[in-house]
């Protein structure tokens, strides 16, 4: 039985052993030290009536806790917004911060299991990354997790994902996702108009 020292997930030994090599041969890095990784992984759900619904916001608490391994944090309202009936300090949601290992075993996860659970999915858009090689998912459903219950779901919740790396460019960010294995749209080149050349 191995240690939880020696313990390594599929996906830290996939980048450690293949992503760098390749990434430094994209883009030229000089040492491996510059070539860029995930850093972290936040998973959030908002919860409308949270104050007012205690237990909707404690069930996404624990789909959350499920999904991830972690326990999570409820989200409190920056400011007060009067038209949704919400003031400064209220209950919001739940979210959980995941590093290391715990994020390397949910990556492999949501790629290898939740997303093909997804109906009629035809890859993720390339668009959504932030312009500093960050990306966010939107989830529909949390069902498409298998170590969620079906027969204990009270409702079916949306989720927002965002992966965290040190990549400077998106077009950095999109390679190492790719690479790990992330299913994106393919892209589509544009033709050349006629007359024009490469």
């Amino acid at each position: 039985m191995l240690k939880k020292s020696e313990y390594r997930p599929r996906l830290n030994v996939l980048y450690e052993t293949g992503i760098v090599s390749k990434m430094i041969k994209k883009f030229g890095y000089k040492n491996k030290m510059q070539v860029p990784k995930l850093e972290k992984i936040c998973i959030n759900i908002g919860v409308g009536k949270a104050k007012e619904e205690a237990a909707s916001l404690k069930k996404a608490q624990e789909d959350i806790r499920v999904i991830s391994g972690q326990q999570p944090v409820v989200t409190h309202a920056k400011k007060s917004i009067s038209n949704f009936k919400i003031r400064q300090g209220d209950p919001v949601g739940c979210c959980v911060t995941l590093r290391r290992e715990r994020m390397f075993e949910f990556l492999d996860r949501l790629i290898s299991t939740a997303f093909p659970r997804v109906r009629d999915f035809s890859g993720l858009p390339d668009k959504s990354f932030d312009g500093r090689g960050n990306y966010s998912i939107g989830i529909r459903e949390q069902i498409i997790f298998p170590e969620i219950d079906y027969d204990k779901v009270d409702r079916i919740r949306g989720m927002n994902i965002t992966i965290t790396t040190t990549a400077k460019t998106d077009e950095e960010a999109y390679n190492l996702l790719l690479l790990f294995g992330f299913p994106f749209k393919k892209r589509v080149s544009v033709p050349l108009e006629s007359g024009e050349s490469n």
